[in-house]
């Protein structure tokens, strides 16, 4: 233990709760990352004029799932929804394997891959909400700022392991094969939320019963909260920019990769660099960013980068030069904007933490997607090529700084005045919005 706490800032009664979120961290984004290539792949292969209405596929299938996981919420203990959740997923995937071996190719190619590229867009948002949501409301602002970053860590070694896995079995197993893989590290996941501790510190006795309310009052909290409204804004920001980005991506290596085996293990190698340098942070960096300047700070971070490398591909647009960019991006966004971010949540009351948290980070990511997906074709069109695009995204990197400024200060008003209000324990159930 003392090693670990030459790593991260951690108590003696914050341990076995730790460790077990590292590991439920780990297998949610490593059964990810073992189908995230393929999913990319079919993207690539598809072309950017398909993937407007595969993103909008995928709006279609979020706003279904938001509204059944709300109502599920509502009724259930998180004890028994999440487990429930995970293995809902495993089981579409055994559907999914099915069909890819008994369908013809050409209708694999055709037919199922949009979906499966649909069905894993939905997927991925809410495997990983559900976790944050849990981390969220067990930990306390303070012990969010201590321990976020290293419970991020294991996620980032779970991305290497399944881009490993991906990278280096493409092209030697079935695509099918994959997905049993993810499914295998889903149910540790169901069986992590099993066995963690509802109780871990002795003056917290969080209760298991279901979250109440109604399933739509996530939506009705956000339009009537300035700080829930902000951070759906700073999400659906992030996102735009991250779809300019991907179809950026994945419009280049169409062009200059022209086989799909070698395409795939190029994208696996791109996750594989963005968790390595992630981990490096998140070890290093995070905690210490946070502990010391805020989380204010550490979110502005994100924007500062992103605004540098769309400058960059404005000046040099070539795969390297966007590979290079998506790699330092998404490596800040898991260890530093992810973390920092899962701290804004902390301060609100529990419902709020499952309804609003939910659906700002699933319906609305994929808001953001739309956005971006659409106004990529339609600046296209226009004729605004790669490095117009890029220089059009740098004004919206400011307005992205100073939301970030402005969620750090409220959060940090927001969470002295839940000590204020209960000395004693900052539990999960305190300030509203």
């Amino acid at each position: 233990m003392n090693a670990l706490r030459k790593i991260v800032d951690v108590r003696d009664e914050e341990v076995r709760a730790l460790l077990l979120a590292f590991v439920f961290n780990f297998v949610v984004l490593g059964g990810y990352y073992v189908i995230r290539p393929i999913r990319d792949e079919i993207g690539a292969d598809r072309g950017v004029e398909n993937l407007p209405w595969m993103y909008t596929g995928t709006l279609i299938g979020m706003l279904i799932a938001n509204a059944l996981y709300a109502s599920i919420v509502a009724h259930m203990s998180r004890r028994r929804f999440i487990p429930m959740a995970y293995r809902f997923a495993i089981a579409n995937l055994f559907i999914f394997f099915l069909l890819m071996r008994l369908m013809p190719a050409a209708q694999v190619r055709s037919i199922l891959a949009p979906i499966f590229f649909i069905w894993v867009s939905v997927f991925n948002l809410f495997a990983t909400t559900m976790f944050w949501s849990l981390m969220a409301d067990v930990f306390t602002p303070q012990q969010g700022k201590r321990l976020f970053g290293f419970i991020a860590v294991g996620g980032s070694l779970g991305g290497i392991v399944g881009g490993f896995v991906t990278s280096s079995l493409a092209g030697k197993l079935s695509t099918a094969l994959f997905l049993l893989i993810t499914a295998a590290m889903l149910e540790i996941a169901a069986q992590c939320v099993r066995v963690f501790p509802a109780d871990f510190r002795k003056q917290d006795q969080a209760p298991e019963q279901p979250i109440g309310g109604k399933f739509w009052e996530g939506a009705t909290h956000i339009a009537r909260s300035p700080y829930l409204l902000a951070l759906a804004v700073f999400l659906m920001i992030y996102t735009l920019t991250n779809t300019w980005a991907y179809f950026q991506q994945a419009d280049l290596t169409k062009n200059q990769l022209q086989d799909r085996a070698v395409r795939t293990s190029f994208l696996a190698n791109i996750d594989i660099a963005v968790n390595t340098i992630t981990i490096l942070i998140q070890i290093f960096l995070t905690g210490r960013l946070m502990k010391w300047f805020g989380v204010g700070v550490t979110l502005v971070l994100m924007p500062l980068l992103s605004a540098f490398g769309f400058v960059a591909i404005g000046f040099a647009p070539v795969l390297a030069v966007l590979a290079t960019f998506q790699i330092l991006r998404r490596a800040a966004g898991f260890a530093l904007l992810r973390p920092a971010r899962e701290v804004l949540f902390t301060v609100l009351r529990r419902e709020d933490k499952y309804k609003a948290k939910g659906l700002i980070d699933t319906f609305g990511y994929r808001v953001g997607d739309q956005i971006g997906a659409w106004s990529y074709g339609l600046l296209r069109w226009l004729g605004l090529g790669l490095v117009g695009i890029s220089w059009l995204a740098v004004p919206l990197t400011a307005i992205w700084c100073g939301l970030s400024m402005w969620l750090g200060r409220k959060q940090r008003v927001m969470a002295e005045a839940r000590l204020q209000m209960q000395p004693a324990y900052a539990g999960a159930s305190a300030a509203k919005t």
